[in-house]
């Protein structure tokens, strides 16, 4: 049988950003049950009285901090900003890798430029410095190109080893960029980097944003 109680749990779950905020007891029970109040009649198909939504977060909350243990973590990084970033993306077809290994030839790693090419199940996204974008679109004359975004920055963090196996490392970056309306174009990670493909106008912007991170040592 469905509840009061089911259906707010399933409402709070669905947003990351209220669960988070239910979890640090920053939010009004009272203000937020009256805007899930029309979501909540809706699904069961009655009137429900204010103070039994209360009562439902307020036990949720409590059930948050029973069985969530906040994740530390040390966030100090460097970060790397490039500039002059564009990232590509074209369909998949039976040609499109041995293309994509002649891009391996005209990129001048030691010289700190980048390419990172992200598989997809239908598409590719080709991630690289702004002076091979001709050079590669000329590689892939015979494909279909999706899509091509310029005027991008990268920007790297680099972590101890198996970072990734941590909950929440990446998600608690995502958030704070997305808290300053950050759009992400791409992420890149590995072993011990992890970067973000990012638009150029946002780069002081989410620079700031990720250097506050890095200057406490522990961070939840």
């Amino acid at each position: 049988m469905v509840t009061v109680s089911h259906i707010v749990q399933k409402i709070v779950n669905d947003r990351v950003f209220l669960l988070e905020a239910m979890y640090q007891r920053i939010i009004s029970h009272g203000a937020l049950a009256k805007i899930l109040q029309p979501d909540i009649e809706a699904e069961l198909g009655k009137d429900v009285k204010l103070h039994a939504i209360v009562m439902a977060l307020r036990r949720y909350e409590e059930t948050l901090h029973q069985t969530h243990k906040p994740i530390t973590f040390d966030y100090r990084s460097e970060i790397i900003l490039k500039s002059d970033i564009c990232d590509i993306s074209v369909r998949r077809s039976p040609t499109l890798f041995d293309t994509l290994k002649q891009l391996y030839d005209i990129v001048n790693f030691e010289n700190g430029d980048i390419l990172n090419i992200i598989h997809g199940r239908w598409e590719v996204s080709i991630a690289t410095n702004e002076r091979y974008r001709q050079k590669t679109l000329e590689f892939l004359k015979n494909e279909k190109i999706l899509n091509v975004e310029r005027n991008l920055i990268s920007l790297t963090l680099t972590f101890p080893q198996g970072y990734f196996r941590t909950p929440g490392v990446i998600f608690h970056l995502i958030r704070n960029l997305a808290w300053e309306n950050i759009n992400i174009f791409e992420i890149i990670s590995t072993d011990t980097e992890l970067t973000f493909i990012l638009a150029k106008h946002d780069a002081m912007k989410a620079y700031a944003t990720l250097e506050k991170m890095m200057r406490s040592k522990e961070n939840q």
